[in-house]
């Protein structure tokens, strides 16, 4: 899988979200929403980007890799700016489900994390969301049963790393040695 180049994109990124909602309105004026598909690919991103006066070489570069990626049709991994981080908590573990308190975690079902246990017994690893309980806890499932009541430290990390494709993109030469690349990166489900 390929990994978009390290060449970080301008401030005033423009993220569209685009829930898939199937809706049906009756004729009493009642309407009905439905969600369509898997839970954690309810609300795909777009993103639109611009690379603004990077060298012509930067810009190169990443015309070469959205060309080879539109020849392959394959996606790419991009970490859109923001969107990753990595916040301080508290946990406890009762068998192998460890509740995690981290204040406005913004953390939704299923997402992919990183746990770091600076303190007790708990195993570090990558982890699922299993289930939210508040804006401040959710729980994941341990690969082993732990004593109960085991406490601690902890270090949660997401990436906010994606699969993403580009359909459009356009390069306007500003300056001598300059350009500005824009591109809108939208966000794909792939097993």
């Amino acid at each position: 899988m390929a990994t978009f180049p390290a060449i970080n994109p301008s401030f005033g990124q423009r993220k569209i979200s685009k829930p898939n909602i199937k809706s049906i309105r009756y004729a009493d004026g009642f309407e009905q929403r439905q969600l369509i598909g898997i839970a954690a690919h309810q609300n795909p991103k777009n993103y639109s980007l611009k690379f603004e006066n990077i060298t012509e070489a930067e810009s190169d570069t990443i015309e070469y890799f959205l060309n080879e990626r539109a020849l392959d049709q394959a996606s790419f991994t991009f970490t859109p700016p923001g969107e990753d981080y990595s916040k301080t908590g508290t946990y406890s573990q009762s068998g192998t489900t460890i509740t995690i308190t981290i204040t406005d975690h913004q953390l939704f079902a299923n997402d992919s994390i990183t746990v770091d246990f600076t303190s007790g017994s708990a195993t570090d690893g990558n982890f699922s969301v299993v289930s939210l309980t508040s804006t401040s806890i959710f729980t994941i499932t341990a690969a082993n049963a732990d004593a109960d009541g085991q406490t601690g430290n902890c270090t949660v990390t997401k990436s906010g790393a994606s699969q993403f494709v580009c359909k459009t993109w356009n390069k306007t030469i500003n300056f001598a040695n300059r350009a500005t690349i824009s591109a809108t990166f939208e966000e794909v489900f792939e097993p």
